[in-house]
């Protein structure tokens, strides 16, 4: 089995944190970011037991300003 690195967005939404894996579309949820991000790796891993993926593009993430805000 061959090691694959992805992406991971988390923010929080009232009691919980809430993590996505852009590159595949999966997502999880926990109390702790640690949770969270566990709680997706396991889910990532699952998804691609029963979808394998051979080629990923790496999500690119940056930032913008909005005015009148």
């Amino acid at each position: 089995m061959d090691t694959k690195v992805f992406t991971a967005i988390i923010h929080k939404e009232k009691d919980i944190f809430v993590a996505e894996c852009p590159e595949i579309g999966t997502v999880s949820q926990g109390f702790t970011i640690e949770e969270a991000l566990s709680n997706l790796k396991e889910a990532t891993e699952l998804y691609l037991e029963e979808f394998p993926v051979s080629n990923v593009s790496r999500s690119i993430l940056t930032t913008f300003e909005v005015s009148n805000v």
